[in-house]
């Protein structure tokens, strides 16, 4: 064959050759060649082949190479060389991967992750040293392990990763180190401790219930060298990020200067960086504890500005702070967000609050005289259960534990709670979301099909969680638990229609459930058309809950919805729908179900257009008729009280006996 015109520009060169019927291109990305190859039944001489190659040489053109393959390239030839290639680029991927592994850099993050796996400051440190003696080039998930582990020995605590958690405080001492530790493999450890670098025994952190508690020696330690840490990570101009700047703000804190903390998380914005709650912490934290009321203020308003919304401990040290400064105004509005966002109260909120309503400053404070018409209208428009105009009345508050009974009344001053109601376009964007959350997660069009079913064969006037029901007390699915809960809510029903029963497929097939009884009962369920069987890969949950939603219904589940699932419904609305449709069960001995219905009162702070307050109190009980609460009202002297009780362990604050006073309660209570 003989040779043809070649033109030497990159893309031109492409067509010109390709273009050739009996030429094919190989191009390797890696290495930047192109190799071609000849098919054809006449060979191309080596000297054919060496005059072209020289020519693509001269011109400087991308590599490329022309070979004589002495014969012809069949299509399975083209093809064999391509795996060949994909096989070559693999390994040498594989490899660039393993020396990634095997670098200073990646031994020490694997070195560092183990020193905050086990809470090791000292060690984190040893291995920091080593590693800027070597030379070795710091990243950004370096310096953020060990600005947090100084933080938390700054503090005086730290909590290694993955001990467990508690209830989360506001103070920092106890920090999470989310995002910082990943599990990973002791034996890869390049940087060894150095016995130099570590002080002496009497250093040592104690272990306390999974945390380790330090020193003042090595407090003060690893703040002097946690700031070392952080200006070494502004000179190398490493990015901060969020854990950073927080970890920089706890060593603040450990140091009492609430404005420096404040400042890291306002450098968060000239960053670009979102600030989250745990960002504002120590800020909020130091603020509080040295008694600065406006700066703490001054906090949660840039929180609310940036889309972070305070929890229990952040609002429990507002109002500690708050009650400090006897500012009364302040304790008014904490104890209202307490109520919108937190609804039941700790007790050691419930104690600060009783702390307050004790105090001189609070029977001073209050509106003699006003409009009970306007207070009436404001908490109608409020939905009921507050009105939020401020102090109503004047003189000694008293403060006792007590329950709510079965009609919604307060056994102590007599007062009948209220159910708070559920906004119709709240419940409806709620419904929503619920569906459009489910339509995400659920499989195909599984989710569409059962939003038409519910359509079909809806409403209900129940929803029964039968996996829940059936896995009742013994772990083992028993069908006839589901048979006795559904015969029984069905005869409760107004309509008397059975309720619909969520069950996954999978619990419908097998042996057990092709006995002649149980197959009687699916078969019953399904001729109601009260049946719906959640297809393979589902999850039942979605199913159960959107057609409880959706109908406005009672749904029976034992089921917390505390998981992953429920969390994605936030904290605001779904509290509050699950309080008023949730009904729980148990069974009694003779194997019959009782019902624990909702709550005859929305279970949430309220104030009375009297001007008096029910708190109730957050505490491990099996149902709601348990629960203490809080009654706290204006003591009058031609005022007594019935059903009063100070003997719960919660009743732990009224430490001198203010429930002592027990008798009835006169009609002067309508004032």
């Amino acid at each position: 064959m003989a040779p043809f015109a070649l033109n030497f520009h990159t893309q031109l060169l492409l067509r010109s050759l390709t273009s050739k019927p009996n030429l094919r291109a190989l191009y390797q990305p890696s290495t930047k060649t192109l190799t071609f190859c000849f098919i054809q039944t006449k060979q191309l001489t080596s000297i054919q082949c060496s005059s072209l190659n020289s020519q693509l040489q001269t011109k400087g053109t991308p590599s490329a190479s022309f070979r004589d393959r002495r014969g012809s390239l069949k299509p399975k030839d083209i093809s064999s060389s391509y795996e060949v290639c994909e096989r070559v680029e693999k390994k040498k991927k594989k490899k660039k991967t393993k020396k990634n592994k095997d670098s200073p850099e990646a031994k020490l993050k694997n070195a560092l992750d183990m020193c905050s796996k086990r809470g090791d400051v000292m060690g984190a440190l040893s291995l920091y040293d080593s590693a800027r003696l070597e030379g070795v080039r710091l990243g950004q998930h370096h310096y953020t392990v060990l600005l947090y582990l100084c933080s938390s020995a700054a503090v005086g605590v730290v909590r290694p990763a993955k001990s467990g958690s508690g209830a989360r405080t506001l103070n920092a001492l106890v920090s999470s180190n989310e995002g910082l530790s990943e599990s990973m493999d002791t034996n890869d450890r390049h940087f060894e401790l150095d016995g130099n670098a570590e002080l002496n025994s009497d250093m040592n952190p104690t272990q306390k219930d999974g945390i380790l508690l330090v020193s003042e020696d090595v407090k003060r330690y690893a703040l002097q060298r946690g700031y070392e840490v952080y200006e070494n990570m502004c000179v190398d101009k490493v990015s901060m990020n969020e854990a950073a700047l927080t970890a920089v703000a706890r060593m603040a804190m450990s140091m009492g200067d609430g404005d420096m903390a404040f400042e890291m998380v306002r450098q968060m914005k000239d960053l670009g960086i979102s600030p989250k709650l745990r960002s504002y912490g120590p800020a909020l934290s130091t603020f509080c504890d040295n008694g600065e009321l406006d700066k703490a203020f001054a906090v949660e308003k840039h929180m609310l500005e940036h889309g972070v919304y305070p929890e229990e401990p952040e609002l429990e040290a507002l109002l500690r702070v708050s009650i400090g400064a006897g500012n009364s105004d302040k304790v008014y509005y904490v104890l209202h967000k307490l109520r919108s966002s937190v609804r039941k109260v700790s007790p050691t909120t419930a104690s600060l609050i009783v702390d307050w309503f004790k105090s001189k400053q609070a029977s001073r404070i209050g509106k003699r005289k006003w409009d009970k018409r306007l207070i009436m209208e404001a908490i109608e428009n409020n939905g009921g259960g507050w009105y939020g105009q401020g102090w109503l009345g004047k003189g000694k508050w008293e403060v006792v534990h007590t329950t709510i009974g079965k009609d919604g009344v307060c056994k102590c001053c007599g007062v009948h709670l209220t159910t708070i109601d559920l906004d119709p376009i709240e419940t409806e964007n709620f419904s929503k979301s619920v569906a459009s959350l489910a339509l995400m997660r659920e499989k195909g069009s599984n989710f569409l099909k059962f939003q038409k079913w519910l359509d079909y064969y809806g409403p209900f006037e129940a929803v029964v969680d039968a996996a829940n029901v059936g896995l009742f007390g013994q772990g083992r699915f028993m069908p006839h638990k589901i048979k006795a809960v559904a015969n029984e809510i069905h005869q409760r029903l107004p309509s008397k229609k059975f309720p619909l029963i969520i069950l996954h497929n999978k619990r419908i097939k097998g042996d057990k459930m092709d006995e002649p009884i149980n197959r009687a009962l699916i078969d019953k369920w399904n001729n109601a058309n009260a049946l719906y069987a959640t297809p393979s890969g589902s999850n039942d949950d979605w199913y159960w809950l959107y057609a409880a939603i959706k109908f406005k219904c009672l749904l029976i589940t034992n089921d917390e919805m505390r998981d992953h699932l429920f969390q994605l419904l936030g904290n605001d609305f779904f509290p509050k729908w699950k309080e008023r449709h949730q009904v729980r069960f148990s069974f009694s001995d003779t194997g019959s179900p009782v019902f624990h219905m909702p709550p005859p009162c929305s279970v949430v702070i309220q104030e009375s257009e009297e001007g008096h307050w029910h708190v109730p109190i957050e505490t491990e009980l099996n149902y709601e008729s348990e629960r203490r609460w809080l009654c706290i009202t204006r003591a009058k002297l031609d005022m007594v009280r019935k059903d009063c009780s100070t003997t719960s362990k919660d009743s732990k604050p009224l430490q001198k006996a203010e429930c002592a006073r027990s008798a009835t309660r006169n009609a002067s209570a309508k004032e």
